[in-house]
């Protein structure tokens, strides 16, 4: 018998009526065994997400301040979807647990994994399934780092005996039992360690759109859905702005050879998008999978002759940046050049800083900071074996009156890295969406 793990997002538990749709979706294959279930998202663009009403309790109550009408307004939200849903759930007692939490001892992972809790209990309760508590199974160690082995064991001995089962997303706890929380949007990771842990055969991601598009839909027009993506094909574009999947979700399922399907609650006759290890010989030949980017970095320019020649200095100013716990993001360069792209966010408090710094320990001839640089990638397996696609990407960019800032290419040949000015963003990633995928 072959087992699905299927994931919803916020904006498909979003009200009862979108929890009725995701139960029709699971009622209707027996091979969807196993559920992930995210906090309630919006309703309608005007709302506000649960977690983020959790958020803000967490807040007010840190402060000293009147926290009771945010905890009004989630209880009203999930009081509306247990009557909606006809299930009998204590939520007032729940929601007292939440409160005398919130007088003694807030703590803010424990307050954002409560939207997650209540939702998987309230649809347990209406599926018929079993209710699983990943406080206990989803491990982290004291520094915070994920135990992916740990929690590897302990999920599967808790869920292999199980029949049906939903688990709240997003949440784990440390070895002292404080609640702990992955990244926002990690009810992905989630589904995908059950997904790993009972070596289910699919894994099916349900959200608000049918799949992966190719581009993003507020620059590009009806961009296309991708159909097939590899695992190192979606790191790259999520990475780079593609924000339907959380890339670190991407590891145990990859790990465990398990394929991920990216489906629509609201339309779930669309294939959506698989996201695979290598992609299947009967598809079309094809060079570029999606195109993707952010704004907001800097490049730090550094100069002096002779640079090849020193050994260590690469090393010496990565450190220096490094030091101040800053990560790069590209680090081009020549015989006596090189530069080195960050998050502008990151670097702005401690620019000047570094700047002495890479002055006082590496003498540089000359030392100056680009501002306001968008990156955009251009990804896709077949880039490594086509004639011309750099060309292509170059020549679009210059019939849009673009100027390249810089250009950076992985040893795989998966992607070309671009970076052009913040102004010229949105037209660089509609030019070549046009010329290579339009």
């Amino acid at each position: 018998m072959s087992t699905t793990v299927v994931k919803f997002g916020g904006t498909s538990l979003a009200n009862a009526a979108q929890i009725k749709k995701a139960a029709e979706i699971i009622r209707s294959d027996s091979a969807r065994r196993f559920v992930v279930c995210s906090a309630p998202g919006k309703r309608m663009s005007s709302d506000i997400k649960v977690t983020d009403l959790l958020y803000q309790c967490h807040g007010l109550a840190e402060a000293g301040e009147n926290f009771e009408p945010a905890l009004n307004q989630i209880t009203a939200r999930f009081q509306g979807i247990i009557t909606e849903l006809g299930v009998s759930f204590p939520l007032e007692q729940e929601i007292e647990t939440i409160r005398e939490h919130l007088k003694t001892n807030p703590q803010k992972d424990y307050m954002a994994s409560r939207g997650e809790y209540l939702n998987s209990k309230i649809i347990a309760a209406y599926l018929g399934y079993t209710f699983v508590d990943p406080a206990k199974l989803v491990l982290f160690r004291e520094d915070g780092s994920f135990d992916a082995e740990m929690t590897n064991h302990r999920l599967a001995e808790a869920l292999l005996p199980l029949q049906n089962a939903v688990v709240a997303g997003f949440y784990g706890a440390l070895p002292d039992g404080t609640i702990h929380t992955f990244s926002r949007g990690g009810s992905d990771i989630t589904g995908s360690i059950v997904a790993r842990a009972i070596q289910a055969d699919l894994y099916e991601n349900w959200t608000d759109v049918s799949g992966m598009l190719a581009a993003d839909p507020r620059i590009v027009k009806d961009p296309r859905v991708i159909d097939y993506i590899t695992y190192h094909e979606l790191r790259e574009l999520s990475y780079m702005g593609s924000s339907v999947f959380h890339e670190d979700a991407v590891f145990p399922v990859r790990r465990a050879g398990i394929p991920i399907n990216i489906r629509n609650t609201n339309r779930p006759q669309d294939p959506g998008t698989m996201i695979v290890a290598s992609l299947p010989r009967i598809l079309p030949p094809r060079t570029v999978t999606g195109i993707a980017g952010h704004i907001g970095f800097t490049a730090i320019q550094v100069e002096k002759s002779m640079m090849n020649s020193e050994i260590g200095f690469g090393a010496r100013l990565l450190k220096i940046i490094a030091d101040h716990n800053i990560s790069f993001e590209h680090c081009p360069s020549g015989i006596d050049t090189m530069s080195v792209i960050v998050n502008h966010r990151e670097l702005d408090p401690c620019m000047n800083e570094i700047m002495q710094e890479i002055r006082d320990q590496l003498h540089p001839d000359a030392l100056f900071a680009e501002e306001h640089l968008a990156l955009i990638a251009v990804v896709g397996h077949g880039m490594a074996y086509s004639h011309g696609v750099a060309a292509s990407i170059f020549s679009a960019i210059a019939e849009a009156g673009v100027n390249i800032r810089m250009i950076d290419q992985g040893s795989s040949e998966l992607n070309i890295i671009i970076a052009v000015e913040e102004r010229d963003y949105e037209t660089t990633i509609r030019s070549v969406y046009q010329k290579l995928l339009g």
